[in-house]
């Protein structure tokens, strides 16, 4: 798969309203799972408790943390997008953020994008993202949203 590549803000521009690309998929395992509930101090047991969640847990599995699946968005943002000519580039924030469903261990992921809006703020470029982050074989999405990012273009 190849990411689409942005050299200036006018390029960048050009494809408002257009869907932008979709990552790979990518497996929610329970290493990562149990890696981000280290990482977080976030050790409730729907997450990491495999026995527990087999027997109590609606879904008879542990699923993923939530803010375990938007962090995976920088990630997987990275495989649809190169933009080039930039100093720096933030994120800035997040809008209209649902989560749908759980992720349920084992469970592939994958972002879809399209670009909402995008503006020239003072020689920085503020791009809005529509995302869907989408599990494998499901109708309803894990999240979506609009993410916001800052490219400071050179």
């Amino acid at each position: 798969m190849e990411r689409l590549v942005i050299n200036s803000y006018d390029e960048f521009a050009a494809h408002l309203g257009e869907e932008l690309g979709c990552s790979e998929w990518l497996e929610v395992s329970q290493e990562r799972i149990n890696l981000f509930a280290d990482a977080t101090l976030d050790h409730q047991w729907i997450h990491v408790d495999t026995e527990r969640a087999a027997t109590e847990s609606p879904y008879k599995s542990t699923i993923a943390h939530g803010y375990l699946t938007l962090s995976l968005l920088p990630y997987m943002w990275d495989q649809i997008i190169q933009v080039n000519n930039i100093k720096m580039l933030v994120n800035y924030g997040m809008d209209k953020m649902r989560f749908g469903q759980p992720v349920i261990t084992g469970s592939r992921i994958r972002l879809v994008t399209r670009l909402h809006n995008i503006q020239n703020l003072r020689g920085i470029c503020k791009a809005e993202i529509d995302f869907k982050i989408e599990i494998e074989g499901q109708r309803k999405p894990a999240l979506e949203g609009i993410a916001s990012f800052l490219y400071y273009f050179i």
